[in-house]
């Protein structure tokens, strides 16, 4: 990758960005290969779910991001180059892809500012081969945005990112570039109204839903009890009709102010279909290669009360039912880190996560990353965990395909960002819904283990889908 000088606002001086996509324009001549320009600037403060609002189409790959507690969010829209594989050397051929394209990159403005420079925004599904002929989205969706805009704190970051090869027209390039920007300027700053659903106007169906999940848990319960293996998360699936098409605004805007302490995200195909939703669940975070990682898993309501409250979280901490599959997660997540070669580092005993409408067995692993191992290794290596799968991993997942009536696809799976430096975070895409005009399909799990209990499983998934149901509204 190559990284030339600062300059503060490339787009308002059409003659220095004309001069930067030239030299682009060259290197793609020289090495018979074409280019990525990378430009990074410090922009106005934006809100970027107005900007995806503002300038995202409908046959456009983009990705939302959004964590509020670290008070952060991303929009990336459009792809100026992206990768779509299916098989099982999807993550190798995604970290393949992602390093091409940073050695054919030249990178300008100011790279010193959080979520300055190229980031790869990947979707990998639940498993690694798409189980019917008619998928939302392939095994494994990779891109590089056309437009990045992040905030944290107060700090606004704009990244464009253009693909140069030696035919292209570089003054409607710069033209186009310099339009797109000043509707970003213009149009970022506040959400444009719409009109909302009715939570009493959407249509439920799957009846039968239910009582097919407590058959799926019984039947589990007893393979259990046969020893063929010790846990596995069972997922549920409702549709739900709209008098009008979704709005994916709309729901990200519910889902950032119902949930503040979880990962809101959102995922296109480019073919209308949204995945969304607002997951707990962090898979890895590396910065610096500094990795911290969680094993959540372990389930209990929130009191109505504080005393109530209080008690359910002493029953959580000590059930033994919870702290088993607990256990099972964080045995997992340390054994592969270790494969990895990484030396993890947790504490002896789960503290509480606690969320809006539920609370968790939490235990952070933080480890140190080799500079061999690119985060997609980790990620491959970790997914799926028994959080969203089961013990042993290979067993429970023939087991699932027969469990469960529908295709997880992004459900349970990998969702996040690579960038230039090695930095990433990834989260589990769970407490979610693919959205499509005016139908959504919502997913949620519970894990089985021994000890568990159809009719309790089946409030716990009904708790999560219903907590994501008011948010589409």
């Amino acid at each position: 990758m190559t990284v030339t000088s600062f300059c503060a606002n490339l787009f308002q001086d059409h003659k220095q960005l004309y001069q930067i996509l030239s030299v682009g324009k060259q290197q793609s001549i020289a090495k018979d290969c074409p280019q990525i320009v990378s430009i990074s600037q410090e922009m106005q403060r934006l809100d970027p779910l107005a900007v995806l609002q503002a300038i995202a189409k409908p046959n456009q790959l983009q990705f939302y991001w959004e964590n509020r507690r670290k008070q952060e969010a991303i929009a990336a829209i459009d792809a100026a180059v992206s990768l779509q594989v299916e098989g099982c050397d999807r993550f190798s051929k995604a970290q393949q892809f992602i390093q091409h394209c940073l050695k054919n990159t030249i990178t300008n403005g100011i790279l010193n500012l959080p979520f300055s420079g190229s980031h790869f925004f990947c979707s990998f599904t639940f498993f690694e081969n798409n189980l019917t002929v008619v998928t939302p989205f392939p095994s494994a969706t990779v891109f590089l945005p056309r437009w990045q805009v992040s905030i944290q704190n107060d700090t606004c970051v704009l990244v464009a990112n253009v693909e140069i090869s030696s035919k292209v027209n570089l003054e409607l390039l710069v033209e186009s570039l310099c339009s797109q920007f000043r509707t970003i300027s213009w149009s970022g700053h506040s959400l444009a109204n719409s009109t909302e659903t009715k939570l009493a106007q959407l249509i439920k169906q799957d009846s039968n839903n239910t009582e097919w999940f407590k058959l799926a848990v019984s039947s589990a319960l007893k393979s259990i009890q046969t020893n063929q293996f010790s846990k596995v998360v069972l997922a549920n699936a409702i549709d739900v009709l709209s008098p009008q098409p979704f709005n994916l605004i709309n729901s990200l805007k519910n889902l950032r102010k119902r949930h503040p302490d979880c990962y809101i995200f959102s995922t296109s195909n480019g073919k209308g279909q949204n995945f969304i939703g607002a997951s707990p669940e962090r898979l890895i975070s590396i910065h610096n290669k500094q990795l911290v990682t969680d094993a959540l898993a372990g389930s209990a309501p929130r009191g109505k009360t504080r005393g109530e409250d209080a008690a359910f979280a002493h029953q959580l901490l000590l059930s033994p039912k919870e702290r088993r599959e607990h256990q099972f997660v964080l045995d997992f997540i340390t054994k592969r880190l270790a494969q990895l070669g990484l030396v993890p580092q947790l504490l002896p005993t789960p503290q509480l996560l606690q969320l809006s409408n539920i609370q968790h067995l939490w235990t952070p692993i933080q480890a140190l990353v080799p500079t061999d191992v690119h985060p997609l290794d980790i990620v491959a290596k970790l997914h799926p965990t028994p959080a969203v799968a089961g013990v042993p991993t290979d067993v429970v997942l023939r087991h699932i395909l027969h469990y469960e009536h529908f295709d997880r696809g992004l459900y349970a799976a990998p969702l996040g960002w690579v960038d230039y430096q090695g930095n990433s975070e990834f989260i589990v895409g769970i407490r979610s819904a693919l959205i499509e005009g005016s139908k959504a399909r919502l997913y949620a799990g519970a894990g089985i283990v021994a000890g568990s209990a159809p009719e309790k499983e089946l409030v716990e998934i009904q708790l999560k889908l219903q907590a994501l149901l008011r948010a589409l509204a």
